[in-house]
Parts: structure tokens; sequence; C-alpha cells
């Protein structure tokens, strides 16, 4: 991908908005599907006869593969052309969405869900380099950057509302096949409006040792992760998982540090504040990720809203999303992300604080609409700021590398956050049935207790961010560098 001179800003043509808008887009589409299919789950699990344990493979599926293959997706990019990849993975994702939307076993939908995540994992780290090479005249990168981060702040809350209302109308099926119309569209812009780059990669340099442990250690990590609360954290199988994980992905580390050609050259992490940026974002996905979760439940099962009503009680949060990311624009270039981002979170902690006190007999306006807004600017100051930080100053040919280890960071903290708090959940609603207390109140004090957690990893990822880049936004600002151990030969 050819990078835009100093000059002119591209982000002020018509091709420059339309490309950020086919990015953003893209970016939207995978977002999306993480939470969209999260309403529809009681009407799947009726079509399809889903057990009630099989049925976590609808939403957990697109997680487990999205995480597990972000990495190689990144690296793909890097290596075989950011356009092809991304072309790659939007037809993988257009085919699954066909075949979960047309599917008639339970079976065959996991295994649509297993496949979409791959493809997102295709096109999300290609899309955000393209991005971040693409928009690079001073501001430009910076705005273009904002505008990202608030799609990615507001897509598991438009999820919501858009599962709520094709759950109600046109039926469950809609939220898979609703992605198809939008990928065709993609495709198009693709190739009319994002240069072809050609950085052909010869298969003998490429890394096959490290794209199988990295890989491999990331599903399995991923998966033990989405079974613990089900299983149990102090299970042989939860230890030994985990265990496994860390020793694959230690191996991994090992035959990147001596290998010639590595998937993932360390080297990447001497940009400082590039590994704090990422901490953050798996920290805070965390919180904000279960914040959704357990809202909708609250709403559904205690509140006794309809799927449509829960879904379209998150949009002012939406709105509100959007018009935090706005001024995250403006403040970025003069004050640096670091002071947005760690205001970002600890406003969110706030926010979501607010929500842990929700009642029983609660009430939209006064018990979850102030917490929403709240939360919602949190959401979009963190979500601009941190993404621009974790950006700042990545050359050119690693940005697809330095975008997947991004994402990779919030498949992660998702897949993380909700098993930690399922489980403080599952536990305090189980312990409150056994001394016979009415459901409704079991349930509510679980989920405040969850949420109430959640608010804590929040204040634990501001602190963490304290570490992360202060960049402005500027292309050329010069990078920072920390020594790290230098590549050892292959014998």
């Amino acid at each position: 991908m050819a990078e835009q001179d100093a000059g002119p800003s591209f982000l002020a043509t018509g091709r420059g908005k339309l490309t950020l808008t086919l990015l953003c887009a893209i970016a939207f589409l995978d977002f999306i599907d993480a939470s969209i299919v999260n309403v529809a789950l009681p009407a799947i699990r009726a079509d399809l006869h889903f057990t009630v344990q099989d049925l976590q493979w609808v939403p957990s599926g697109y997680l487990l593969t999205y995480g597990g293959f972000m990495l190689l997706g990144g690296r793909l990019a890097d290596l075989l052309g950011r356009r092809r990849v991304v072309a790659a993975g939007t037809v993988l994702f257009s085919l699954s969405s066909v075949t979960g939307g047309l599917a008639g076993t339970s079976e065959v939908l996991v295994g649509a869900r297993l496949a979409q995540g791959a493809g997102a994992a295709l096109m999300l780290p290609g899309a955000l380099s393209i991005l971040t090479t693409t928009f690079r005249e001073g501001g430009d990168r910076g705005k273009a950057l904002g505008v990202w981060g608030g799609v990615a702040g507001g897509a598991s809350a438009a999820g919501v509302l858009l599962g709520g209302l094709l759950t109600d109308g046109p039926g469950w099926r809609w939220v898979m096949l609703v992605n198809v119309p939008v990928c065709v569209i993609v495709l198009a812009g693709l190739f009319a409006l994002v240069e072809g780059d050609r950085r052909p990669a010869r298969l003998a340099d490429f890394d096959v040792l490290g794209t199988v442990l990295v890989t491999g250690g990331m599903l399995l990590l991923v998966y033990t992760l989405v079974k613990a609360p089900d299983v149990g954290w102090d299970a042989a199988r939860t230890v030994g998982g985990l265990a496994g994980a860390a020793a694959v992905l230690a191996l991994f580390v090992l035959n990147e540090w001596r290998g010639r050609d590595p998937l993932l050259p360390l080297s990447i992490f001497r940009i400082r504040g590039l590994g704090a940026a990422d901490v953050t974002q798996l920290v805070a996905v965390a919180g904000f990720l279960s914040m959704f979760f357990f809202l909708s439940l609250y709403m559904e099962n205690v509140l006794g809203y309809s799927p449509m009503q829960t879904g379209s009680a998150y949009l002012p949060l939406c709105v509100g999303v959007g018009v935090a990311a706005g001024a995250t624009a403006q403040l970025v270039p003069r004050i640096g992300t670091r002071p947005v981002l760690v205001a970002g979170l600890l406003l969110a902690a706030g926010g979501i604080y607010w929500l842990s006190r929700i009642p029983v007999d609660g009430h939209y306006l006064t018990d979850l609409l102030p917490g929403l807004m709240v939360t919602s600017f949190g959401l979009g100051f963190a979500f601009v700021a941190v993404t621009t930080a974790a950006n700042a100053n990545v050359p050119p040919d690693q940005a697809g590398l330095a975008a997947a280890l991004l994402n990779a960071s919030q498949q992660i903290g998702g897949a993380l956050g909700l098993a930690i708090f399922s489980a403080v959940a599952t536990s305090r609603t189980e312990d409150l049935l056994a001394r016979r207390t009415p459901a409704p109140a079991a349930l509510t004090s679980g989920f405040s207790r969850a949420l109430l957690v959640s608010s804590l990893f929040l204040v634990a990822a501001a602190v963490v961010a304290l570490r992360a880049a202060n960049s402005r936004g500027e292309a050329q600002d010069a990078p920072r560098t920390d020594p790290v151990p230098e590549p050892v030969p292959r014998a």
C-alpha cells in the first residue's frame, strides 16, 4: 500500500472520506458480530434445539477463532498484501454468514460461527493497517483513528440493538444474513478505493512453526477461558488448559527470538508504550464487554424487557460514544493520548460502578440511563485514545502486526472478562438461591457483584495506561525505543 506523501489533506477529499468509511464498515462488521447474536440466543435455541451447555458456542465460537487467528491475520497482511488478505477474509466471512443463516442444525451454525471468526481475523488487522498507512498527513491520521475508535467503541452496543430489532422482526437468521450485502459492498469498495500492495512472501521464509505455535496457543487459551465457568476454575481441565497454553506460547516466544524470519518480530516491542497500550486494551475490554452481557441479562430476565426493548436501551450509549469519539479527535492533538485514555477509563469505571447499584425493581430512566451515558463517554474516549497510542510510530511494514496485537488483546480480554465475571455472578446468585432468596433478587445481586468487579478492572486499566505512549497522532513523531535482546541466529 503506497503511503500518502505530506501535502494536501487526503481525508478532505471525496476518495479519502470514502476510504475511511469503507475501513470503518469493515471494523463495524467484525466488532458487531461479536454481540449481535446475544439477544437472539433464546430464539436460536428453540429453533435449532440447542442444549443449554452447547448454546454458548454460538457467541463463543466466533470469539475463539477471532482471537486465535488474529496474529496470523495481521502478519499475513504485512507479508502477502493488505487488500488481498482483507478481501479473502471478507469472502470467508460472507460465505460463513450465509451458511449460518441457512443452518438447519446446531452443529452447522456453530461451524459457521467458527469460520466467521477466522474470516474476521483476516479482515480486521489488515483494515486497520491500511488506515494507518494511508492517512499520514498531519492530523489526518488522528482524525481517522478517532472515527475508527468511535466505531469500535459503539459496535458492541449497536450489535445488541440490531440483534433485538432483527430477532423481533424478520427473525434470528437475519442476524447472520444481514452481513452478506455489506460484504458485497466492502469487496467492491476494496478494489475501487484501495491500491493493491505487492508484498510477495517466499514460502521458504514463512515462519510455519511460529504460526502453528501461536495459533494453537491462542486457540487453547481462549477455549479454556470460555469453558472455565462451566467446568470450574480449579478443575484439572482448566488448570491443564491454562498451563498448556502458557507452555505453547512460551515456545512460540523462544522460536521468534531465535528465528531469522519470525511471525512476530520481537523488535516491535522496542516501540515504547506499545505493550502497555495492548495490556490496557485487554483489561479494559474485559470490563466493557461484561457490562453489555450482564445488563442485557438483567433487562430481559429481571425487568422483563423484550429483545427489541433491550437493544433499544443501548441507543443513547451509541450516541454518547460517537460524541466522545469526536471530542477525542480534537483533544488528542492538544494534550496527547495518555491523559484522554486515563480519564476515559476512570470515567467508564465510575459509570459501571453506578450501574452495579441496579435494584430488582429498576427503572430505565433512573437506574440505567445515567450510568450508561457516563460509561458511553468513557468508552468513546478510551477506545480512540488506546487505538491511537497503540499505533504511534509503528513502521508501515509492521502496521498489520501492530493492529493484530491490539485486536488480539481485545479478544483475549473479552474472553477473560466473561469467564471471570460469569463465575463471580454465578457464585453470588447460587449462594443466595441456596438461602431461599427469590430468583429475581438473587440474579440482580449476582449481576451487581459482577459489574462492581468490572469497574475495578477499568481502574486497573487506567493504572496500566499511565505507561502507554502519549502520542498526539502525528506521523512525524520520532519513535522512542527501549532495548531488547537481538535475535540469536539459527544454528
